[in-house]
């Protein structure tokens, strides 16, 4: 089964920088990649992601994180157009956000990648996104920051967080997001590195970079397919 990493930020303003981002994925053996396009973008349109795909041979698929003030700044972001297959991710650490968001269809993912934003997660947004078959993603970015002191307390938050959503049985993604290039590591090594430092099984580990990757595609492909109706439920065309 094939292991992914999530997400890949890629800056729309440096095409060299993301040639290279792509070359060293390549190197580690990474063949399947969910970029994160950062800059000026309201669409991911067919024209950017031709021009983001000429540049390797990795399997790409996309998704756009939102980061809404409040609310109503989150509906209103979620009323954007994309007319084609891009996963939806929301990151904030205000909890009335989280929650909304939790309960929309139309959120892929709620996003957990920064130290201060894990301690604001809740049983019941797990819960809640557990219902609407969305993920909760943890990233382990953090812990490559050089203050040994302030890495100790991220792997403990890392644990917390971590064991909360297993424990709930929520759905969970983890994901390098290194925003340092050479950070960059192979899945299997992530997997290897939350199976001995952050306490799951080699089992659990690789679902969460393979299994649930797979079914946040399938979830994102099915609200872009016409004769979707809700998870699970769709229209047959007559001879199919």
């Amino acid at each position: 089964m094939p292991y992914f990493e999530s997400r890949l930020r890629l800056n729309l303003e440096n095409f060299e920088e993301i040639e290279n981002k792509f070359a060293i994925c390549e190197k580690l053996g990474i063949k399947n990649v969910i970029v994160e396009p950062v800059g000026n973008l309201k669409n991911l349109g067919v024209e950017l992601r031709e021009k983001i795909e000429s540049l390797t041979k990795m399997h790409l698929y996309y998704r756009m994180s939102l980061r809404p003030r409040n609310v109503d700044d989150l509906k209103s972001k979620l009323n954007l157009n994309n007319e084609l297959p891009t996963i939806l991710s929301i990151e904030t650490p205000i909890k009335e956000i989280q929650i909304q968001a939790a309960k929309d269809s139309r959120v892929d993912v709620i996003s957990f990648t920064d130290p201060k934003t894990m301690k604001t997660l809740t049983n019941g947004v797990i819960s809640l996104s557990k219902q609407n078959n969305s993920y909760i993603e943890i990233s382990l970015a953090s812990m490559m920051v050089v203050n040994k002191v302030q890495q100790s307390k991220n792997f403990r938050e890392l644990y917390r967080i971590i064991h909360l959503v297993k424990n709930l049985k929520g759905n969970l993604l983890i994901c390098g997001n290194f925003e340092d290039s050479y950070h960059l590591r192979h899945p299997r090594t992530l997997i290897s590195i939350c199976h001995t430092l952050l306490g799951l099984s080699i089992i659990e580990a690789k679902q969460s970079f393979n299994e649930n990757v797979k079914k946040l595609i399938e979830r994102t492909l099915d609200r872009y397919d016409r004769n979707f109706i809700e998870y699970g439920i769709k229209f047959i065309k007559g001879g199919e």
